[in-house]
């Protein structure tokens, strides 16, 4: 529930090292005659945090944006992380709080846990790292290299219908815990106020000391929702969390699939098209996650799964591997750098996750059909290519 005063907050978070992650050490890694202090992490949880921002004003002016009035667009690179995604921070963020509350035990308890992907393979990892067994429930249209990660990870996977989205994958996620004789623990991503602290606590903090306190607009798209929920709170403001505003002007808008529009309609807003599944993963995840500060939304933008699809693969050709989630969030970062009010605005798109996890989705079947039709080639002299496979010497 802390959040710092906002002066409290200019002070340190100015002094923040860019390499410190946003919990402590376990201790001292060297003794030496002089303070010294070594960027070195004890376990892999500790590399949390502390993502980096990127310039994406080549986006906007491929998109014929007119940069000169000053409207700039940077990327917060969550996809940087230890396991490459936003949801790291979740993830240590809800096994600290439940281990702080006595809920779990390392070597007893079993983490069960509905999830798109990215939150259980934070889960995994630090259960790992921790000593829990760990147990995921998943729509079946989660991509083969998510499930891959997490069975890499130990954990063992789940997979529910596709039709009922998360809201299957929780029933399935509570009747587990049922057969598991009082140990197994569901952390609640949807609901955790976890979620949203940590949120307040490093990515708010992170976003503000790295744009000086001169970000205008802040784009998130939403999954449970804490990430554009805690860093609203901590630079807006917020009277419940005891956050004082930094910038109370700075807009909070959130993305959503435009084939899904249930932040939209929850707010009184008019959904567009056809409603139903969408391709965009990690977000749209059938419900109003309760973690979801509703009242902070200054503006929900909906894109279609094929608008995503595009703009991620636009941000492969400027050289930033991103999943699809990230080419909707940024695709909406450019529509409103457009806006005639966004001039000399500086707008912050977060970057959920790597796109080295999305292979086997439809957004790579081109590229992946043509990789696999590839064929060896014959090599010039002194090599003799009958040697491997070939017809002549020359090939």
């Amino acid at each position: 529930m802390f959040c710092r005063t906002a002066a409290a907050a200019r002070l340190v978070v100015s002094a923040q090292r860019p390499g410190a992650t946003f919990a402590s050490r376990s201790g001292p890694l060297f003794a030496t005659s002089q303070t010294r202090h070594l960027n070195v992490a004890s376990r892999p949880s500790d590399l949390i945090g502390n993502t980096p921002l990127i310039d994406l004003n080549k986006i906007l002016v491929a998109h014929g944006v007119d940069v000169s009035n000053g409207v700039k667009l940077l990327g917060k690179l969550e996809s940087l992380g230890p396991c490459s995604s936003v949801k790291d921070r979740l993830g240590r963020s809800l096994i600290d709080d439940a281990e702080a509350k006595g809920l779990i035990t390392p070597g007893e308890s079993v983490l069960v846990e509905p999830t798109s992907g990215n939150t259980g393979i934070a889960l995994a990892f630090i259960a790992r790292e921790r000593g829990y067994k760990c147990i995921l429930t998943m729509p079946e249209t989660m991509s083969v290299e998510r499930r891959m990660m997490l069975m890499a990870l130990g954990a063992e996977v789940v997979l529910t219908p596709k039709e009922t989205a998360v809201p299957g994958a929780l029933a399935k996620a509570k009747e587990i815990v049922e057969g598991l004789d009082g140990k197994g623990v569901i952390l609640q991503q949807f609901e955790n106020e976890a979620n949203a602290k940590v949120h307040r606590e490093t990515t708010g903090p992170e976003v503000w000391r790295d744009t000086d306190g001169e970000i205008d607009v802040f784009v998130s798209g939403v999954g449970t929702g804490g990430t554009i929920s805690g860093v609203s709170q901590f630079i807006k403001g917020s009277e419940k969390y005891n956050c004082e505003p930094l910038k109370p002007e700075m807009k909070a808008i959130a993305v959503e699939p435009m084939e899904q529009m249930l932040i939209t309609d929850a707010l009184g807003g008019k959904k567009i098209g056809e409603q139903g599944p969408h391709k965009i993963q990690g977000m749209g995840a059938g419900l109003v996650p309760k973690i979801l500060d509703l009242d902070i939304l200054d503006e929900v933008v909906p894109v279609h799964s094929d608008d995503a699809v595009t703009m991620a693969n636009e941000m492969w050709m400027i050289g930033l591997p991103v999943g699809v989630s990230s080419g909707a969030i940024v695709s909406a970062a450019t529509s409103i750098c457009a806006r005639p009010e966004s001039a000399g605005k500086l707008v912050v798109a977060v970057i959920p996750s790597f796109g080295e996890r999305y292979f086997t989705h439809p957004m790579f079947a081109e590229i992946k059909q043509s990789a696999e039709s590839l064929t060896k080639q014959p090599l010039p002299e002194p090599f003799d290519n009958r040697e491997y496979g070939f017809m002549t010497e020359r090939g």
